[in-house]
C-alpha cells in the first residue's frame, strides 16, 4: 500500500483543542482510518511543524480526501508528502 508522509501545523484553534483535550489526537487517527486510510507511525515534533505521520492509503485520491477534510476544519494546515521506498526508487532509475 502507498505510503504517505502528512505534516501538520496547528492554528491557535488548534492548540486550543488540543490543550483542552490531549486525546483528540487519537480521534483524529480513528478519523483518518474511517476516511480509508492508516496512520502507520507519528510523532510531535518542534519546529515549523507540529505533528509528522507515516500515513498508509490506497491511492493519492484517498490521501487528498484526507488532507481536505481534516484541513476544513481550521484547526491545523497539513502538507502531504508521496514516500517512495528507497529500492523501489533505485528501481525506477
Amino acid at each position: 500500500m502507498p505510503t504517505f508522509i502528512l505534516m501538520t501545523t496547528l492554528t491557535p484553534e488548534g492548540v486550543q483543542t488540543l490543550k483542552n483535550n490531549p486525546a483528540r489526537i487519537r480521534e483524529v487517527n480513528r478519523e483518518v482510518e474511517q476516511l480509508g486510510a492508516t496512520v502507520k507511525a507519528q510523532w510531535a515534533v518542534l519546529g515549523h511543524y507540529d505533528f509528522i505521520n507515516v500515513i498508509e492509503a490506497p491511492d493519492e485520491k484517498t490521501i487528498a480526501r484526507v488532507s481536505l477534510e481534516l484541513g476544513s476544519r481550521g484547526t491545523a494546515r497539513y502538507e502531504s508528502l508521496t514516500a517512495i521506498p528507497i529500492d523501489e526508487f533505485i528501481a525506477a532509475l
